[in-house]
């Protein structure tokens, strides 16, 4: 009997299988049953994503609770649970059912926990972790991901992602239980006591300090947004942020339902085209000046701009720069600017927010892909004050403006470009305005990332042989530009020439990064949450026209480079 029948068959005879799962198992084609019991759905340093449904990779009650008992095994080890963790969860199927059941199991290991009455923002859950001095905390979400998956991440009492030397104590904890089947989270009425419904209490405080980030709340408050939360958890938190900093919000009726099938939108996904539609209609029948969308846990926002008639949809790489000119400026106008000041992005982030942040003073660092990283950096500072956080950002839309929270969070940067627009739109421009010059002051470029999805064992396995023939045979050129040095985050090596040195300041990451002659760079990863290998492209050019006829140019050339 194969590997994947005998998982097959352990499940569908288990006792302890939870009652719908049953049916699923017995309808399996032979595809079906192959993908969901070929391997274990892997608890690695970004938690759990996967697609809903039974089997050893599927997010279900069995494997979440399997990864909730090797972390009640690594809370127990090192805290004795007295902190207790915090829990919340988004919109997705079973998402609640999942975050009150980890609660119980949390209970039937003698660990307090504090849930969310309903669903909450990823943001939210990272400032409560901290507010309620909790050990650490528990978010129920698959982020952006299609209505068929569903995840599971872990944060650290900073309310950060749990960095790689955490998540791999938890990880042996998790990968130690044989048998998650055998798990139940049956707890006494005594243990029912460890758990706290938590809600209202810990929103007034959020926004509170969501709020405080305003830099100038008395601009003139003049404009129109159209907003919209995709179905998810951004819709409460930002209509009351913007309610009480005076905005006018128009939100998207349709997709303000708390709707695990994302009934109203083609894709919850800023980052793709679908998601902006209706919002695009609600902004042309209003004439709204902004378009800002959020993904379903609200860690994500994407930006729409009414510049000249027509509207622009700015990508994450754009949009953080305007933040981080907007943020600067304001704070050197205002002598609010810190000493040391320092600003966090990551190797697959544009090279134009760093030109914008040394234009003020603001150095900048680069991290790994994954908020983590950024989390981590602030910690540290704030812990040794040798630099003072301004802005931190992702290409994906993720930004952070101030620090009380140690995720991306999409209600801060809904209100930091609402006041953004408004202030500019009292000067004559609007926020592309503001990125046009941007480009004239420190060259023009464009970004954009190409993910390659392949799904399934198959798919796995190509992911792999894509970068491993990229470092068997490291491109010198790309299409007929020069590669002038090259990063190697998996082997920690730079090459440039004939010469090879170390790199260092990183965990090691299966991310492979070129820079051009030209000023552009390329760079490849696999994606640490979906079955898809992303390819990452700065290009600069002498124009907007020029630097996208480069980037087409050299998205050709990889597709060309990876299908030999």
């Amino acid at each position: 009997m194969s590997i994947v029948e005998e998982r097959y068959s352990k499940w569908l005879n288990h006792e302890n299988l939870a009652p719908q799962y049953k049916p699923v198992l017995e309808a399996m084609d032979a595809e079906e049953k192959n993908d969901a019991f070929y391997t274990t759905i892997e608890f690695g340093t970004a938690g759990m994503r996967g697609l809903l449904g039974p089997g050893t990779n599927r997010i279900n009650i069995h494997t979440i609770r399997k990864a909730t008992q090797g972390y009640a095994n690594y809370i127990n080890e090192n805290n004795g649970g007295k902190a207790g963790i915090a829990i919340g969860y988004d919109n997705r199927h079973m998402s609640k059912e999942f975050a009150f059941d980890c609660a119980d199991l949390l209970a039937k290991n003698n660990i307090k926990s504090y849930v969310f009455e309903s669903l909450r923002p990823t943001p939210e859950l990272s400032f409560a972790v901290r507010h309620l001095n909790c050990f650490g905390g528990i978010m129920i979400t698959a982020s952006h991901n299609p209505k068929e998956y569903n995840g599971y991440k872990l944060y650290d009492d900073k309310g950060c992602q749990l960095i790689p030397c955490l998540a791999s104590q938890v990880i042996d904890k998790v990968n130690a239980i044989e048998d998650e089947l055998a798990i139940d989270a049956n707890c006494t009425e005594e243990q029912k006591k460890l758990i706290t419904v938590i809600g209202k209490d810990v929103d007034e405080e959020y926004y509170k300090n969501v709020l405080s980030i305003q830099l100038n709340p008395g601009v003139k408050k003049d404009i129109k947004i159209v907003f919209s939360p995709e179905h998810g958890t951004a819709n409460i938190p930002v209509q009351e942020v913007y309610k009480r900093a005076g905005y006018t919000c128009i939100p998207v009726v349709e997709q303000c339902t708390p709707d695990p099938d994302f009934s109203n939108t083609p894709t919850p996904n800023p980052e793709q085209a679908g998601a902006y539609e209706l919002s695009l209609k609600y902004a042309k029948e209003n004439q709204a000046d902004l378009i800002l969308v959020c993904d379903p846990d609200a860690d994500r926002m994407g930006v729409g701009v009414l510049h000249n008639g027509e509207y622009v949809v700015l990508t994450g790489n754009q949009s953080g720069s305007v933040e981080i000119e907007y943020i600067c400026s304001q704070l050197q106008k205002q002598g609010k600017m810190p000493e040391n000041p320092v600003m966090f992005n990551t190797v697959v982030t544009s090279d134009l927010g760093e030109k914008v942040a040394s234009d003020y003073g603001v150095s900048t660092e680069k991290t790994l892909t994954g908020f983590k990283f950024i989390g981590e950096k602030v910690a540290k500072y704030e812990k040794t004050h040798e630099k003072n956080y301004v802005f931190g950002y992702e290409e994906s839309y993720g930004s952070l403006i101030k620090p009380f929270v140690r995720d991306k969070d999409a209600p801060q940067a809904c209100l930091m470009l609402a006041e953004a627009c408004a202030f500019y739109k009292e000067q004559g421009k609007d926020l592309v305005d503001v990125l046009d010059s941007l480009y004239d002051r420190h060259g023009t470029y464009e970004e954009s990332q190409v993910a390659l999805s392949l799904a399934g064992e198959a798919g796995a396995k190509r992911i792999k042989e894509i970068l491993a023939t990229l470092r068997k045979d490291a491109p010198t050129q790309i299409g007929g530009t020069k590669v002038v040095r090259s990063e190697d985050y998996k082997e920690c090596t730079i090459k440039e020439g004939d010469t090879v040195t170390e790199l260092t300041g990183f965990t090691k990451s299966d991310v492979l990064k070129y820079y051009l002659e030209d000023g552009s760079w390329i760079a490849v990863r696999p994606s640490g949450t979906e079955p898809k290998c992303k390819f990452y492209y700065c290009i600069k050019g002498a124009s907007k026209e020029d630097a996208h006829n480069k980037t087409v140019h050299f998205q050709k050339a990889m597709d060309d480079l990876i299908a030999k």
